[in-house]
């Protein structure tokens, strides 16, 4: 069964955000679109550069409504190690979560079970908790958060605009589809 327009599944965590930990829950994702960003783990390699282009691209997806959530099977306390540490972390503002039972990375279905890791999955929410976007990364292939922006936005305007769809390479303010029966073959 695919994961796409699921609901988010229940879950607790603890996770570490600019200096302090917070407790969040599936309810922290009513309301708002939400993007959860599993990665395999704290103190690695291509871990940094995807959290770093996160955190240099979050305003806009602040300004867009969105909340980033980072989540990796290391503690909120190895979160906090890491932010200390390293520069690239140090810049990262939006929550990350501590999954160290491996429930929320199991939840998502991203876990490596015999590594006790999670795989680089990114999921869009809608504000209604739905997962609207699932894709799943091998974990020696990095993500760019300006193809993730340009997703949201094409899922924000596909929930604004029922009946339109966004081609491929739709950019904001580019045209949309009307799919329709005089439309099939024309493309």
């Amino acid at each position: 069964m695919s994961i796409i327009n699921s609901q988010v599944k229940p879950f607790a965590a603890t996770a570490y955000q600019t200096g302090q930990f917070i407790e969040l829950t599936e309810a922290d994702l009513q309301g708002k679109w939400s993007v959860m960003f599993f990665y395999p783990a704290d103190f690695t390699f291509v871990c940094p550069t995807e959290l770093e282009d996160l955190a240099d691209t979050y305003a806009e997806f602040q300004s867009m409504g969105v909340q980033i959530y980072g989540v990796s099977t290391d503690s909120h306390f190895a979160h906090k190690a890491w932010a200390d540490t390293s520069p690239a972390i140090g810049k990262v503002k939006y929550p990350l979560i501590g999954d160290p039972t491996g429930r929320l990375t199991r939840n998502f279905d991203v876990m490596v079970e015999e590594d006790g890791m999670a795989q680089r999955g990114t999921f869009v929410i809608n504000p209604e908790g739905q997962i609207k976007i699932a894709e799943i990364h091998d974990n020696g292939i990095g993500r760019d958060a300006s193809e993730l922006l340009r997703k949201v936005k094409a899922a924000q305007y596909v929930a604004e605009n029922p009946g339109e769809v966004c081609p491929a390479r739709w950019q904001q303010g580019s045209a949309t589809l009307t799919p329709s029966f005089d439309l099939v073959g024309k493309i």
